[in-house]
């Protein structure tokens, strides 16, 4: 396995200022042949954050720095490795229109790109960044009602992600299909989740996704397993979805992480 197709950079305000060229660096000395930046997007216009520091993604004053950036150190590194410029998008559910503006805007100048839930709205609630931290996750817990409907929220969220028309730049990756399981030794389920994310399987296979093997989920405390766990990655694979291994480096040691534990089965 020659890629990491999901990757963050010093542009993103919740990680490190490890710099684009010593993330390079690092998948060159893997032996890597091919890598995605995949920053975080500007959230939609007129979307507001709900974590407490507003760091979920960068600003749209950034972008065009970022995709500066990008284009400088991919020239910089011809012939060596080939670097994608890339953006992790947001799904906001009922932000579909902004998304679309924004895609058609930036599109253009992207390689590649990921399509990830990481914002739910409860109904007659607040947003809540889902996998900010356990008490925002606790947060979605009372809004719900229960566990299961957070679940039963996340993946109702994530189809609409994946059956959406963002227009001619809608990514085609979907990212970390089950994150909701971020904080599942915290929250442990009292129900099963596989009709769930078989749906999302099927939808993958319908309108013809990418799926993000995602192994940070591997590294969180409250989680210990890849997003999605190896039982549905195989079923992805037996159902030809095309599989790409993302590490979600948010430094540039992370490059690269825990690929041994994917290898085969992509």
């Amino acid at each position: 396995m020659t890629h990491d197709k999901h990757i963050h950079t010093q542009f993103c305000p919740h990680g490190s200022k490890d710099s684009m060229f010593q993330y390079v660096e690092r998948a060159l000395e893997l032996g890597m042949s091919s890598i995605s930046f995949t920053e975080h997007a500007p959230l939609p216009e007129g979307f507001t954050d709900p974590v407490p520091q507003l760091d979920s993604a960068m600003s749209k004053e950034i972008l065009p720095q970022y995709i500066e950036k990008c284009q400088q150190i991919k020239e910089r590194f011809i012939g060596q490795i080939e670097i994608n410029i890339g953006l992790e998008v947001d799904y906001v559910a009922g932000y579909e229109k902004e998304t679309r503006n924004f895609l058609n805007t930036w599109g253009p100048e992207l390689d590649d790109s990921i399509l990830s839930v990481h914002f739910l709205k409860p109904v007659g609630g607040a947003y809540v960044c889902l996998d900010y931290d356990a008490n925002a996750f606790q947060d979605l817990v009372r809004q719900c009602g229960s566990l299961k409907k957070v679940y039963e929220l996340y993946f109702a969220t994530l189809h609409s992600a994946i059956s959406s028309d963002l227009g001619s730049f809608t990514p085609n990756r979907i990212g970390h299909i089950s994150l909701v399981r971020k904080f599942q030794k915290l929250f442990p389920r009292e129900f099963d989740d596989s009709s769930m994310l078989n749906e999302t399987l099927q939808l993958l296979k319908k309108h013809d996704k990418a799926m993000d093997v995602n192994v940070a989920g591997l590294v969180k405390e409250f989680c210990k397993e890849i997003y999605p766990p190896v039982p549905w990655i195989e079923k992805a694979k037996n159902m030809n979805i095309p599989l790409y291994y993302g590490s979600d480096a948010h430094s540039a040691k992370q490059l690269g992480q825990n690929r041994h534990m994917v290898e085969t089965l992509l």
